[in-house]
């Protein structure tokens, strides 16, 4: 399974600058890092939420692409705060589904899809990241600060460094 041509057209169309990453099929951005050899900042996460946001005299659910770390984990405590919304939740499968993306596969292009893309500040260290492109076996390599322009993101601290591996032998005394 290969990008679909939307995606690599709506990135040209916008002139924006990216390297198509091939790779043995991977369904994890961690295991999107261990085949390519990359480090897990350098791989996008990419999440579909749903939030209940306050609106005009009601509360409405309201989809977003949370974009962190694969070294982070989405902190949904501080994406309910960011929002101002009274709940946060992954999104349902269905959602996913219903937006023509298999689970598992989506893009971090939420203008595609209009959403908005919540940007997990950590990742404007890293000068490209290797983002999905709604395909198992290729991910595309783009510079961070294209993203956040070409997608207009709202950028905090949307993640928490996870804990990823072998737990650390306990220091002798």
């Amino acid at each position: 399974m290969s990008i679909p041509k939307k995606i690599l057209n709506y990135l040209e169309k916008q002139g924006i600058k990216f390297e198509v990453v091939p790779h043995k099929k991977v369904y994890t951005a961690y295991d999107l890092a261990q085949t390519l050899g990359e480090k897990l900042e350098k791989i996008a996460k990419t999440l579909l939420i749903q939030a209940e946001v306050p609106e005009v005299k009601k509360i409405a659910k309201k989809n977003y692409i949370v974009v962190v770390p694969a070294s982070y984990r989405a902190n949904f405590d501080k994406i309910k705060k960011y929002l101002k919304a009274k709940k946060v939740s992954i999104a349902p499968e269905k959602l996913i589904l219903k937006l023509g993306v298999k689970p598992g596969a989506l893009s971090p292009f939420g203008k595609m899809h209009d959403l908005e893309v919540l940007l997990d500040k950590a990742l404007l260290k890293a000068k490209d990241v290797i983002v999905g492109a709604e395909s198992f076996t290729e991910s595309l390599r783009i510079k961070v600060k294209d993203l956040h322009k070409l997608e207009n993101t709202l950028v905090a601290a949307f993640g928490d460094k996870a804990k990823i591996g072998k737990p650390k032998k306990a220091k002798k005394k």
